[in-house]
């Protein structure tokens, strides 16, 4: 994928490629027998950082009448956490379609980046349960948080 000059952004794994940030709180229970942070904690983690900018009341991106849903999520794992500590979760937008959108995020403990991941998110129409066009307020924020 190439910016709008013909670059491509900077890898998912650097800070600097991430514009919104949100950190999360390693818990005691985020463990498991290996005594790290267990895989599914990883997927909490990465819907903190969308949920802070998605649902945030003054940016108020959200269409009334309408939630995202996620389609379709990867994640890369790079490397283990341990409690305790905290991790912050820097996102991206990747690419925008008419009804969907997807975001990209990395996990950071300190400079180290413990995971990447994608996440294509729809807009639903909640009386429908049909993928509704994304609103203008919402495409302009996603334009303005665009890779590149």
């Amino acid at each position: 994928m190439s910016g709008a000059d013909g670059r491509a952004p900077p890898p998912a794994t650097e800070r600097s490629s991430y514009r919104v940030w949100t950190s999360d709180t390693l818990r005691y229970g985020d463990m498991d027998p290996q005594r790290h942070v267990n895989n599914a904690v990883f997927s909490t983690f990465l819907e903190s950082g969308r949920v802070s900018f998605l649902y945030d009341q003054d940016l108020a991106l959200r269409a009334e009448g309408c939630e995202f849903v996620i389609v379709h999520l990867t994640i890369d794992f790079r490397a283990e956490l341990r409690y305790p500590g905290t991790v912050d979760i820097g996102s991206r937008v990747l690419r925008i379609g008419r009804s969907s959108f997807t975001v990209g995020q990395g996990i950071f403990k300190g400079e180290r980046c413990a995971a990447t991941a994608e996440s294509v998110l729809v807009q639903l129409d909640t009386a429908t349960r049909r993928p509704r066009t994304l609103s203008l307020p919402l495409v302009s924020w996603l334009r303005q948080h665009l890779a590149e």
